[in-house]
């Protein structure tokens, strides 16, 4: 005699709770960096809401002013309310650097699956051509794409993601190497099945958690990066408040601290966020790590 036990939504609902609450007393950095994300992400389209001036709206006479209850985080060289552009800013690179790592992410999946699977010739001239790009620092090419395309906050994205794709590709290849040769690979190949489904179906879904982890790490990175190259005038144009570019005004203003400061804070905060989660995710999806 057998019994079948079922979950009721309300005992699923609780065992997933509880399930959460485990996780997060197990790990307290990924719920600071996800609080840390909701809130910038939350922020961003709520702006024209949590603004408190103008963001383009220069007021000569109150310029270089400190943090006061008329402005929250000072003012720039040309009277800005720095904590109303520093909102804005995120509508600008957050969305970038995401951009950058979802299409970098898949372009390189792609591709570092094709060549682990396929093999042979077209294996090596795809890793050779990921070496060739991996050789150069990721910034210096970046700069050297985006000066070429011209100072673009497109063209930034469009660099960003060309240095960005090999990581992802010689990533999952390694994986795809190791899984192609797996018992259920093989067996899924003696009953039949075609290639591009054990390829698709089989064998990338056992490859995509390092992925996965690599992404979460590699937004942060892509955000400072891109903030790096706005720093260096190769992002946005110059009246746009994107925090790096908020950051290399400032520096010009160096003893007025609160001009760089709290658009580098605010880079900073995403960018240690978004390693809390890859560092926590990694914990959580890797046995070993346990």
């Amino acid at each position: 005699m057998s019994s079948t036990i079922s979950l009721t939504p309300a005992s699923a609902r609780r065992k997933a709770l509880n399930r959460a609450v485990y996780i997060a007393r197990r790990n307290p950095l990924l719920v600071i960096g996800a609080v840390v994300i909701f809130a910038w992400v939350l922020a961003a389209p709520l702006a024209p809401s949590l603004a408190t001036h103008d963001i383009l709206a220069q007021d000569i006479a109150s310029r270089l002013q400190p943090p006061s209850a008329a402005h929250l985080w000072g003012t720039d060289e040309l009277g800005r309310d720095i904590y109303s552009r520093v909102l804005f800013g995120a509508r600008i690179t957050i969305p970038a650097g995401v951009s950058v790592i979802i299409i970098g992410s898949l372009i390189g999946t792609v591709i570092g699956a094709v060549a682990g699977f396929v093999g042979g010739i077209w294996d090596e001239v795809i890793m050779r051509l990921t070496e060739l790009f991996m050789a150069f620092p990721t910034i210096i090419l970046a700069m050297a794409i985006t000066a070429a395309l011209g100072p673009d906050i497109r063209n930034a994205i469009i660099a960003l993601v060309v240095v960005w794709w090999p990581s992802y590709a010689r990533l999952v290849r390694g994986m795809v190497l190791k899984v192609k040769q797996m018992e259920y690979v093989e067996a899924a190949a003696c009953l039949g099945a075609p290639r591009a489904y054990i390829l698709w179906r089989t064998v990338l879904p056992n490859c995509i958690a390092p992925a996965i982890i690599l992404t979460t790490l590699d937004i942060g990175n892509a955000i400072l990066t891109f903030a790096g190259l706005s720093f260096l005038g190769l992002g946005p144009e110059p009246t746009s408040p994107e925090w790096g570019r908020m950051v290399a005004v400032g520096i010009d203003y160096f003893d007025q601290w609160w001009t760089w400061l709290f658009p580098g804070m605010a880079i900073a905060s995403l960018v240690i966020a978004f390693n809390f989660i890859g560092d926590s995710l990694r914990d959580l999806l890797d046995p070993r790590m346990r």
